[in-house]
Formats: structure tokens, sequence, C-alpha cells
């Protein structure tokens, strides 16, 4: 085996090796340390702030590097968010550095400069700097934060028409999702040419106040406008959320006008900028060598000033910019940024999904079996799952806007996976460092049937008790509660305590036959109202609470049918409802027959003792093996059906079919739920168009 390996390295050469242990690196995090307080910060949907590193190896002597540093983080830390100084050390890039890391940036005598086009460099030789713009952007970006302060942006040099001068900062707000709070430019630089740039590339600019006047860095007007501005923290906020629900991959840039108080000592230091631009055209300097002649000559020139008013210009942009931060996050935690915000009737109207998030990677053969120990000819996709995922994707396609609490790492695969769940509200994911993102492989048939899966859930696991606990309020208050099978018993036990205090539905969807008793394990499962087992995972529970099952699962229809209601009675005795999923059968739902029918609404539901118990089946939508493109996310698409038809109230066989048009629309569909899933798809309307097989009931014997 390990000559079969070496011979494919030799095969496949040198860059096929060295792209894999690149992958490693990067999504392992090898390269990239966050700092605890930030990941903690993160993970729970807290503001933080990303701070460049260059203004103290760079920007200011020691020791007024160090202590502007200190300031800084103070002055977020007070503005109620989370400051994350960016550096690069020792070959690996920080986000959020301790006390003892900013005072060795402070004192190091000849630390790297680190742009965006340093930082390999820096980390394959293992060397120290601090990170200018660009490479603050992409490690804040890589880390999953969306506001960065600094001073100000470099820009188009004067002259860069000729020279091609231009700051990689500007190509970074290109290319790079994340906010750039700064008091503009300096005027030293060629503005008017610089906003040209920043429109070509995309970039949304805004200046902040009433005025739309683009400030010069000591500078409140530089004689140029933005093309937008923004009153206040929140409107900035809703700025940045719709830029980044948009999915544009640039950022946006918040130019903060130097305060008032400090205008006049600006405007002498903007004099001697403009005396020491012409004494450089005297000298005939041009090119590079403009700026640091300017900037070492206005330094002599304001008698130290510049240095002061440069430091004051950075503390109150770090309280605008943690102001912007805490906004966006009350943005998020509220679900209600400006693309993506739907009319609710309130807060009480809303779901919550708590599981997990994979992404998928599928590979179907092109036979109609798998046969092992060798390569089979199909082909091979990446898509994103998970039960949770799913079943939140498939809700917010149908209107409900559910709360979605889950985990990933701090990797690319995360990066991918919240890119496409855009649509969703996951303030509720934490991003999690030094844990991998949720992966999952299946080989299924040609037909669509799962041939064999593997797994790397462990993060999962990190969905813990003290995390969901941090949404205690939306669960209490939520119209249903969904859990998947992958999350902790302990936090399933939490949850169902907290549904069972304020009377809140709870919907558990195992998963798989191992999963499928978690709640079981304890009286939790008491507090559940509904349940969606196939059958394997029926007679599990049932085998769990220590009940008689059958020897085995049965195969024909009528045993199957006949075997479900006599396995879901006895948890009927608590449960409003149990969903049994049957495959290309259907479904069968168990429970009180009210009126005909098995009812799913109303939470103060409790079975009476004499109540007439049944099952009511309904057949799948039929569908040749030809048209089933995936089957792995179909029951999650039917289970979520059926809860967007509750929560609309819709009476329960309008819910269950509801349920059955959108899994028949996802084994269609390449990803697991289908794109074109929405409330006009699957509706009550379309139920009563589509001519349905009918129903039969099934009673206990």
């Amino acid at each position: 085996m390990l000559g079969k390996v070496a011979s494919l390295l030799q095969r496949v050469g040198p860059s096929a090796s060295h792209n894999a242990f690149l992958t490693r690196c990067f999504l392992h995090g090898s390269l990239l340390r966050i700092h605890p307080s930030v990941s903690e910060a993160l993970a729970s949907q807290e503001p933080v702030v990303a701070l460049e590193s260059t203004i103290i190896t760079h920007g200011m002597p020691y020791p007024h590097n160090l202590r502007t540093a200190q300031e800084v983080e103070g002055i977020v830390r007070a503005s109620g968010a989370t400051p994350a100084t960016v550096g690069v050390l020792g070959g690996r890039v920080h986000v959020g550095l301790s006390e003892e890391e900013l005072c060795f940036l402070a004192r190091s005598e000849a630390p790297l400069k680190v742009s965006r086009r340093d930082l390999p460099y820096a980390l394959s030789q293992g060397l120290s700097g601090g990170t200018t713009v660009s490479a603050t952007m992409t490690a804040a970006h890589r880390a999953g934060i969306p506001v960065f302060v600094t001073g100000g942006v470099g820009g188009v040099h004067r002259g860069g028409e000729s020279t091609m001068d231009v700051s990689a900062d500007l190509t970074e707000l290109g290319r790079t999702p994340v906010a750039v709070v700064s008091a503009g430019v300096k005027s030293i630089l060629d503005i008017g040419r610089t906003l040209e740039y920043l429109e070509t590339q995309g970039v949304c600019v805004a200046t902040f106040g009433s005025s739309r006047d683009f400030p010069a860095f000591f500078a409140p007007r530089s004689g140029f406008v933005s093309p937008y501005n923004v009153k206040d923290e929140r409107e900035a906020a809703a700025l940045i959320a719709s830029a980044l629900a948009l999915g544009l991959g640039s950022g946006v840039l918040i130019a903060v006008p130097i305060p008032e108080e400090q205008a006049a000592v600006g405007q002498e230091i903007e004099e001697a900028i403009q005396r020491a631009l012409t004494e450089s055209r005297d000298k005939g300097i041009s090119g590079r060598e403009v700026t640091p002649f300017v900037l070492k000559r206005v330094s002599e020139l304001t008698q130290g000033k510049s240095l002061e008013a440069n430091m004051a210009l950075i503390r109150n942009n770090a309280a605008v910019g943690s102001g912007i931060a805490r906004a966006l996050a009350t943005l998020r935690q509220e679900g209600q940024t400006p693309s993506t915000r739907r009319e609710r009737q309130t807060d009480q109207a809303s779901a919550v999904v708590i599981g997990g998030i994979n992404v998928d990677f599928i590979a179907k053969v092109k036979q109609e079996k798998l046969v092992m120990g060798q390569t089979n000819p199909g082909s091979v996709g990446q898509s994103f799952g998970g039960v949770g995922r799913n079943l939140a994707d498939c809700l917010t396609r149908l209107g409900a806007q559910p709360l979605f609490i889950s985990a990933l790492g701090v990797d690319a695969l995360s990066e991918s996976a919240l890119s496409y769940c855009t649509h969703m509200n996951t303030s509720g994911v934490a991003r999690l460092q030094d844990h991998s993102t949720a992966t999952y492989c299946a080989v299924i048939t040609e037909k669509g049937e799962l041939g064999v899966g593997v797994g790397d859930m462990d993060i999962h696991q990190r969905i813990t008790e003290q995390y969901v606990s941090r949404f205690e309020e939306r669960l209490a208050t939520a119209s249903l509660v969904c859990l998947d099978g992958n999350i902790p018993v302990s936090t399933i036990d939490y949850v169902c305590g907290i549904a069972s205090k304020h009377r809140v539905p709870v919907w558990f969807e195992p998963t798989n036959v191992d999963k499928a008793c978690k709640p079981f394990l304890s009286d939790s499962w008491k507090a559940l109202s509904f349940f969606s087992p196939n059958l394997a995972e029926l007679r599990a529970v049932n085998q769990a609470l220590g009940l008689p099952v059958p020897a085995a699962v049965p195969s024909s229809l009528d045993d199957v049918l006949g075997s479900a209601v006599a396995l879901s009675r006895p948890l009927l005795e608590h449960l409003r409802c149990v969903v049994v999923t049957l495959g290309p059968h259907g479904v069968l739902l168990c429970g009180d027959a009210e009126g005909g029918a098995v009812s799913l609404q109303g939470a103060e539901y409790k079975h009476q003792p004499g109540g007439r118990l049944c099952g009511v089946h309904y057949p799948a939508i039929p569908i040749s093996a030809g048209d089933i493109v995936n089957v792995s996310g179909a029951g999650d698409s039917l289970a979520a059906g059926l809860m967007a038809g509750m929560l609309q109230g819709q009476d329960s066989d309008t819910c269950v079919k509801m349920g059955l048009l959108a899994a028949d629309m996802s084994l269609r569909s390449h990803d697991p739920v289908s794109p074109a899933l929405s409330s006009t798809t699957v509706s009550p309307e379309q139920v009563r168009a589509r001519r349905w097989p009918p129903v039969t009931w099934q009673w206990p014997g």
C-alpha cells in the first residue's frame, strides 16, 4: 500500500503534494492563530474590531507606539467590542495579540512590513512583522471579522498615472469583504485618482456623518466628495450588512473626518504637508521617494504635532469603528440585515433550528452497483449539508426564517459554507479555532442510493449547553424548536428543559439509528412534541426504552405500516405526533385521531387516556429512478416542508403534502435542499393543484 502511495505521488509530481500540504495548513489553521478572547467573541456573535500593527512597528517610535496600541485596544473594549490586533509572529498570522506580543512588536528593531504580497515569504521564513491594511484585511476575513479600524488607507501616489505606484490597500478593498473604518487618505496622495480607482474596484465608499465631504486624514474636507454618507453607526452597519449579504466579494470604506477639536491642528499639519510637497518638487524628488520625504519634513515643520494628531485621529476611528461593529452585531443577532429582512408577525413566531452543518462531497458512480476495492467511474461534486443546516435552509426558502444554531471551524470550508448560506439567519453559528469544519463524503449509486458514507463530525460536539444557553430568550419564545441528533445529549436535555418550562413545541430529527436514542436516555423525551424517525430508528428507540420490538424490520408495506403504528403507540403517551419516514413509500403520521385527522397544531397537547390512536399513510409522489439525482436531503426537506406548513397554521393534510412536494424537488436536485424551493413552489396552492394518491388509515390492534 505504501508503495502504491509513493508511486502515485511520483506520478502526480510535487505540485499536487505541495497543494495538499497547503490545504492541510490552511484548513486546520496551522498558519493562522486566533486569540482565545477573539475566538470566544466570534463564537458568541459579539462585536470584534480588527486592528493593524504597522502603526506599532513602523508608524511611531517606542514607547508611543505601544501606548497608542494599548489605548486603542482599551477604547475598543470600553465601547463594548473585542479588539483583534493582527500581526505576524514567528511565521504565523496572529489575530488578537497578548500584552507580551504587543510589547514584542513595539520593541522590535527590524520588523518586516507585511502586506498581502509579503505574507507567503514572512510565514515561510518564520519572520515577524506588522501587518498593513491589505494583510490585516486578509487575516480579518479569514477569521470572520467584518470590521477593521485603521488610521488611513493607502492610495494612488502623486504621479501614479506614470509610475503605477498604487497602494495594495485599494486592490484589497476590491477583493476582500471587510469594512475598513479610516480617516480617508493623506493629502500627500492623489485623492481624486484614489476615489476613481476605488470605484473601478467596485468598493462602496461612504463618509461618516452628515456630509459627503471625503476627509484627507488631518483635514475634514479634501475637496472631493464620497459617493454616499452614513449618518450614524447603525446606518453604517446596515450598509456593511447589505454588502456582505450580497456576496459581492468587495469591501466597504467608511471615511471618518477628524474630530472638530483637532481640526485646527489638522489645518496646521495640512499647511505643512503642502509646503513639504512644494519643497519636494523644487528638489526634484519624484516617484516613491516623495512620501517618505514629505512625512519626515511634516514632522519637522510641526514639531511633533503631527504625531499627536495622528494618535488622536486613530483613537477617534477606534471609537467610531467599535460602535459600527456593535451595531452590526446587533443586526446579525436580530437576523435583520436589510437585504434579507422579511416581515415577521413577532419574534415569538420564529423557529429555531439547532444542529449540524457539513460540507458534503458526493460521488455518484455510473453503474447500478458500487464495486468495492477498485475505482468506480462516476462524478464527484461538492455541496453543503448537515441535517440541521438542511432543515434551516428549507424552512428559510419556504418563508419561515428560523435562527440556525451550529458550529464551524475557522477554515476555508467554513467560509464557503457561510457564503452559500447567506440567505439564512446564521447569527447563531459559532466559529471555533482549532476545530475542523464538519465534512461528509458519500458514494451513491446510479439510482441515487447511498453506497458508503464517511463523516468527520467532531465539531458538532462543540454545540454545547453553555453555547446554546446564550440564545435562551429566543428558545423560550420560539414557535417551534427543531433539534437534530448530531448535537450532544446534554444540549438536548437543556433545550428540552427550556421547552418544557415555557411550553415550546420541540421537533427531534434523529439523523441515524445510533443518534436516535439521545433524548430517550432520560426523561427529556417527554418534553418532545414531534419525532421523525424511520422504522429502524423507531425500533431502536423502543428498544432503548426497554419495550418489546420485532426481531427485524419488516419488508412488506403492510407489515411496515402495522409495525410503525405499534412502535409509535407508547411514545404517543407524551408526544403529539410521530412522523415515520418510509423512503419511497412516503410517510406515516401517527397520533390522536381528532376530527378525522391527526392534528399537528397546539403546543399544549396532552394525550387523553382512552383517546383513539391511529396512523395515516401518505404515499410518496411517484418518481422514476432516472429522475433521482440525490437522496441525501429528501428526508430533511420532507420534515421541513411539513414544519413550514405547521408554522403557517395549515391543516395536517396540507402540511404533509407540502413536505412531500419539498422532498420530491430535492430528490431531483444536485443539492441536498433544492434551490428551487420557495413559498411559491411549495405552498397550499400547489398542494390543491395536484392530484394525490389516496391516503390510508392504520389502527393499532
